[in-house]
């Protein structure tokens, strides 16, 4: 018998896994050191954050009690009908059949059906989403609420983790094999059954813990469902769709191993469309600048649509956090979602970049450009973090204890501060060179903690100026360091496009 006809003769497992090894056996594998310096950084993230953070969850009270009737059900619905949705959304953009673009085209170019050599990737994959869900819920859920201070509600609160994790991780496979269609089903399905299960917990009698496993039923059934139906959607599968991502995915890795995470998220800005004659008037000028932004913001409808959902909410959760309660927690909820939401509200914060940065091409004049590009953002972040607020404060109005002043005021200084720091963080270009030189310290080299700090300073600065902010003895005080945080951000992003020396 000769070669080609054993080869023939040997079945669809056979041939993937030969495949498999051979693209295993490349020159660009990890080696030993990498794998130990990746040991090593894990390592320090256990001693010095969560070591530290379990201790002290262990010894003070939870941030949320969940020890009245119902509350437990309701947030274990919300957090997983809200991981379910997560986990759909990323699974439009990034789901677990993405292979590296040679090995898709190996397969694709065979007599293979997709399940021979998807299948594999999806369960092993889906296992591992799954046990990261599970324990990162489990922390979670240690580190902010009491459900693991009373060992009668341990188990029922492992079984939602677990139950929640592996609906996320078949969730995320429906996201990628399914149309928008059925992952709106899918997405108004969860949520109906999580309103269902949340108004059945809350007649219940001892709630705390039978809503609990009354959750983590559901969830797993549901995630037994599903799972069914998305493997069997392996076999008509859009090849050439998945190629595309794995390409566009390929792509966007070799930007952030190269230090440029801004322009591997750009790889996922959709294409803007439509309204285009819009951005001029009749006589052929165009418009004023708050007109263009909103024109801009409007041809890319899923974004806007994402800005205007995570400045309602941060509005909500600030309002919430300024009044007396858990302030910390949903202060800083609250500046996330408008530090989200602020950089969806259009393409403006690209444009202006774009200008500063390239002078020779549009003129030097940028006190003119600030104006110009930052008119839009502004307005429509202003307005909606305060429309979200004013919403929150009216539904509860009979309720409500804090001074409107000192809330409005703390609202506009954490707009201000989240509208810097989001200005810091789009101005940035390349990684700077400066950053990859080695940090020795006693405990090794830390240039890592560096480039990682660089990567998501926008964030960071929202978060700890959020908690100076919390900090401060009154509104007044806030609002000036709010101002002052602001203005850094404002010189260093102007800095990092060499407007100003």
């Amino acid at each position: 018998m000769t070669a080609a006809e054993a080869e023939a003769e040997a079945d669809a497992g056979d041939r993937v896994r030969a495949v498999w090894h051979r693209y295993s056996r490349r020159g660009d594998r990890a080696s030993a050191g990498s794998r130990a310096y990746t040991a090593y950084l894990l390592v320090l993230f256990g001693a010095f954050f969560l070591a530290p953070a379990l201790h002290a969850a262990g010894t003070t009270p939870a941030l949320l009690s969940l020890s009245s009737p119902g509350a437990a059900t309701s947030v274990s619905c919300a957090f997983t009908v809200t991981l379910c949705w997560s986990a759909q959304l990323a699974g439009r953009f990034w789901g677990p059949l993405v292979l590296q673009p040679f090995v898709l085209h190996v397969f694709t170019s065979t007599d293979l059906p997709p399940t021979a050599y998807l299948g594999g990737v999806a369960r092993r994959r889906l296992m591992y989403a799954g046990t990261a869900l599970l324990l990162a819920s489990c922390a979670a859920a240690y580190l902010t609420t009491d459900l693991f201070d009373d060992l009668g509600t341990v188990p029922p609160a492992v079984a939602v983790a677990a139950g929640a994790g592996a609906l996320g991780a078949v969730a995320w496979l429906w996201g990628q094999v399914r149309t928008p269609r059925d992952n709106l089903v899918l997405a108004s399905a969860a949520g109906a059954t999580a309103l269902l299960v949340t108004l059945t917990g809350h007649r219940i009698p001892d709630a705390g813990t039978v809503g609990l496993w009354l959750v983590a039923v559901a969830a797993a059934a549901t995630a037994v469902v599903l799972a069914r139906a998305a493997f069997r959607s392996l076999r008509t599968v859009d090849l050439a769709r998945l190629a595309r991502e794995s390409s566009r995915a390929s792509q966007a890795q070799t930007y952030v191993l190269t230090g440029t995470l801004h322009h591997a998220l750009d790889l996922y800005r959709p294409e803007p469309r439509g309204f285009t004659s819009a951005l001029f008037r009749p006589d052929g000028r165009l418009r004023g600048h708050l007109a263009r932004g909103a024109v801009r913001a409007l041809r890319t409808p899923g974004r806007t649509s994402a800005a205007a959902l995570l400045l309602l909410t941060g509005g909500a959760l600030l309002t919430a956090g300024t009044d007396g309660g858990p302030a910390l927690p949903l202060w800083a909820a609250g500046a996330c979602c408008v530090y989200l939401g602020s950089g969806r509200v259009g393409e403006t914060w690209r444009g202006l970049r774009d200008e500063l940065t390239l002078p020779p091409l549009f003129g030097g004049r940028w006190r003119g450009t600030l104006a110009r590009g930052l008119a839009w953002p502004a307005a429509a972040v202003t307005a909606g973090t305060l429309l979200g607020g004013g919403a929150a404060a009216a539904s509860r109005w009979p309720q409500y204890d804090a001074h409107p002043a000192d809330t409005v005021l703390l609202a506009a200084a954490t707009i201000v501060l989240v509208l810097g720091a989001r200005f810091l963080r789009e101005m940035k270009s390349n990684l700077p060179l400066s950053l990859l030189l080695p940090v020795m310290t006693p405990f090794g080299d830390l240039s890592g903690l560096l480039v990682v700090a660089w990567q998501f300073d926008g964030l960071v600065t929202a978060m700890l100026g959020t908690a100076l902010l919390h900090a401060a003895p009154s509104a007044p005080v806030a609002a000036s360091l709010a101002a002052a945080t602001a203005t850094c951000c404002a010189w260093t992003g102007l800095r990092r496009t060499r407007s100003v020396w």
